[in-house]
């Protein structure tokens, strides 16, 4: 059965501290990962046992932000991005067997391609139309990270609209559905990216930092590499408490 991935509603409201949203990409075997965003599938199985164990459910981030304050307590967010193959057999194995959903940001323009856009590589394939058809009707929420993977804020106007409007469109017609979500690549955004986001008609964009932007449509984010275990999932939860006490993310009425 596929995810609820209605929109959340636009109205905000304050609440304690920002959601924790883990951001993943690849989860295949480690060794040729020059960038440090793969994991493996034993140590995803471990940092979801670490959660859990912490009384933190994984969810998609729709999910996440339908949830009322309380709730949100025992929920963290899970992303991965870029929509490589390996989600199908690696991760969704293990997010299943652990009882978590998560949102996988895909790029319609680049189905069945490479990640092309990383220099040093490896290439690594990212998910077909069946593919991604696969992952949504597992529970996963499907969101766009863009059509091609670029820098969105070195983009013309008409070239960013096909990267946010046109990535929506396409992707509603493969999984029946428009996306409620947008994931900006590199984590790079400004003002006139955001409006481009929101007038596309998305509910909610995730980054990796935002600084000023922080809020529904560039909500951050914290990644997650091979290397961290017990301590350093530790650290960073504490990082992200002190760093985001407090802002205006999506919520319905209660």
């Amino acid at each position: 059965m596929a995810a609820d991935t209605s929109p959340p509603r636009a109205r905000t409201r304050p609440i304690p501290a920002l959601p924790w949203i883990l951001t993943y990409h690849s989860v295949t075997d480690p060794t040729d990962d020059p960038y440090g965003i793969t994991v493996s599938a034993d140590r995803l199985d471990e940092q979801l046992t670490w959660l859990r164990r912490r009384g933190l459910a994984g969810v998609g981030i729709a999910s996440l932000l339908r949830a009322d304050a309380s709730e949100r307590r025992g929920l963290v967010g899970l992303t991965f991005d870029d929509g490589y193959a390996d989600f199908v057999q690696e991760a969704l194995p293990v997010l299943l067997a652990h009882g978590c959903t998560a949102t996988v940001f895909v790029l319609p323009g680049r189905l069945g391609g490479s990640n092309e856009w990383d220099p040093l590589g490896p290439r690594r394939p990212l998910l077909t139309e069946e593919g991604i058809r696969t992952v949504a009707a597992a529970g996963m929420e499907i969101g766009s990270h863009g059509m091609d993977h670029l820098d969105l804020t070195a983009l013309s106007d008409a070239a960013l609209r096909r990267e946010t409007h046109g990535s929506r469109e396409a992707l509603g017609r493969v999984t029946g559905g428009l996306p409620a979500g947008f994931c900006y690549p590199y984590g790079t955004a400004d003002a006139r990216v955001l409006a481009s986001v929101r007038d596309a008609g998305y509910a909610f964009g995730c980054a990796l930092d935002p600084g000023p932007l922080r809020g529904p449509l560039a909500l951050p984010r914290t990644h997650v590499s091979h290397a961290d275990r017990s301590a350093r999932l530790r650290a960073k939860a504490l990082r992200h408490r002190l760093r985001h006490r407090s802002a205006d993310v999506p919520g319905g009425h209660r």
